[in-house]
């Protein structure tokens, strides 16, 4: 295994501590039987959805990414931008920040884009990447207001091959978004490091645990090389 990584270590513990993080046996929309379900939905409250935004913002401080403001996609992302662009004010760092609706709105303003004008580059924030399909979405919107899509900051890599058409294929969604489409994809934390958590957690059950989410890692995970 990899080199432990802290600040992913803390996040999958709070993760679990908040029930966001599950193990068990859930049905992924692959329609794959997984051994853990991540539900961002379930920082549901003002100090989960805090220190949440401290996690997003103190990973993408670090990676050294540069971007102008902050998008997120509707509807889990809209959230999720806003806390990650009040975090940042907090340390220093304030940024404009922007929202799409799934349904345009035909009174007021008008429109499906709320929040700042999309310009320069854009940083996409979201729970997890699947398929890729909201960030395709986000980035066809991006550059249809003439701004630039830069970079990807979710929560948890998966590390697992995207399917295509019902059938699996050799590369994650996150490989795709950077080998195809040609953004930088930031992660909070990674499967490897849920198994670092479970692995130095020890106990009979939590092994248990582990050599469940391994047997997955081995059949659906991509090679990183």
């Amino acid at each position: 295994m990899s080199e432990q990584d802290p600040l992913a270590l803390d996040f999958v513990q709070f993760a679990e501590e908040c029930g966001v993080l599950r193990f068990g046996e859930f049905k992924t929309k692959a329609g794959r039987m997984s051994p853990y379900f991540f539900n961002a939905g379930l920082f549901d409250d003002g100090a989960k959805l805090g220190r949440l935004a401290e996690f997003y913002a103190q990973r993408l401080l670090a990676s050294g990414i540069a971007f102008d403001m902050i998008f997120g996609p509707a509807y889990k992302g809209i959230p999720l931008a806003a806390a990650v662009a009040v975090e940042l004010a907090r340390q220093g760092r304030n940024v404009p920040f922007a929202y799409n609706r799934k349904e345009a709105k035909d009174h007021g303003e008008g429109g499906t884009l709320v929040g700042a004008p999309l310009k320069g580059r854009v940083l996409i924030v979201d729970d997890v990447m699947s398929a890729g399909t909201a960030t395709r979405e986000s980035i066809a919107i991006i550059q249809a207001a003439g701004a630039t899509p830069h970079a990807v900051l979710i929560a948890l890599d998966r590390q697992e091959k995207a399917t295509e058409n019902g059938q699996d294929v050799a590369y994650s969604a996150v490989q795709y978004v950077r080998n195809q489409l040609g953004l930088q994809v930031c992660a909070i934390a990674k499967l490897e490091d849920l198994m670092h958590y479970l692995h130095q957690r020890g106990g009979e059950t939590v092994g248990q645990e582990y050599q469940r989410v391994l047997a997955y890692r081995q059949r659906y995970g991509v090679d990183e090389g």
